[in-house]
């Protein structure tokens, strides 16, 4: 059951109702008309060293029975969650933002389940990063079920902090119960930033903290512990719907859905964020179609 939350632009909170707002587009005058021309600040960012350096830094090397084994539980056990959270990934995936997007990075990719929501057009080109390289096999599979030519999908080793692609090189960034087990959250959405092209987009779905003083929250903090170590350094108790209101984006969509099959992981938040140059790309598509 999904819950009304917030849209935040920023640091300012406003009522948003329970589905994914097309309001937000709107609101986007007051949040990014001015600064929506300036250019891109340069890159200060750690994707120009060796990738290689950082994910041994953030994901020392495990055994390959062990990155085997993760893979295989992830592939296998998650269907429940899925089938539940199946009903919004449609929605948020199914933006017209996403269907015009030429290229997609998925952060944290694992075994591709979002890929059916938004790879079944032979035109997109996907690029998968993920440091568990045994999810490889599993994404390319879940790319061909999709319709996506493995010629348009590339897997790539690699964290979140620091993504081998290039400055301003794809038009959207997806990453779904993924900055819950980063090193680094605001890094990585530095990184999200970083590689969005002006006017690009981030989708995201993430599980957060409950609410302070409740039971759920006072067992999320007991467990967090136990969950970084069986649950490859995923935390129960992030507060990212925070980090991505104040990551620096133009504008950020974010509401929030309980769910039945989450148990510990919940709530969650999911939205999108808008690159610079987003108002600016908007209104002149939106001249082109008047």
């Amino acid at each position: 059951m999904f819950m009304k939350t917030t849209r935040s632009s920023h640091n300012e909170q406003l009522l948003c109702p329970t589905r994914l707002c097309c309001c937000g587009r709107r609101h986007l005058i007051e949040a990014a008309a001015a600064t929506a021309l300036l250019p891109l600040n340069p890159s200060t960012s750690t994707a120009a060293a060796d990738s290689t350096t950082m994910l041994n830094k953030v994901h020392p090397p495990r055994p390959d029975w062990y990155e085997e084994f993760y893979a295989s539980i992830m592939n296998k056990t998650m269907k429940s969650y899925e089938a539940e959270i199946a009903g919004y990934k449609s929605q948020l995936f199914g933006n017209y933002l996403m269907r015009n997007a030429e290229k997609v990075l998925e952060i944290g990719i694992g075994t591709g389940p979002n890929l059916n929501y938004y790879a079944n057009d032979t035109d997109i080109q996907v690029f998968g990063v993920d440091p568990n390289k045994k999810m490889e096999k599993y994404a390319q599979a879940a790319a061909v079920a999709a319709g996506l030519p493995l010629a348009n999908f590339k897997f790539i080793q690699a964290v979140g902090e620091a993504i081998p692609l290039s400055d301003a090189s794809v038009d959207a960034v997806v990453g779904t119960l993924v900055l819950c087990s980063v090193k680094d959250v605001d890094m990585t959405l530095q990184e999200v930033k970083r590689v969005l092209k002006p006017g690009g987009i981030y989708l995201f779905v993430e599980h957060v903290a409950a609410k302070d003083g409740t039971s759920l929250k006072f067992w999320q903090s007991v467990l967090d512990p136990l969950q970084q170590i069986v649950a490859d350094g995923c935390h129960l108790t992030r507060e990212t719907g925070k980090n991505i209101s104040e990551a620096g984006f133009s504008s950020v969509d974010l509401s929030m859905a309980f769910l039945s099959n989450a148990s510990l992981i919940s709530p969650h938040v999911y939205g999108m964020a808008y690159a610079y140059g987003f108002f600016f790309n908007g209104l002149c598509s939106l001249v082109m179609d008047f």
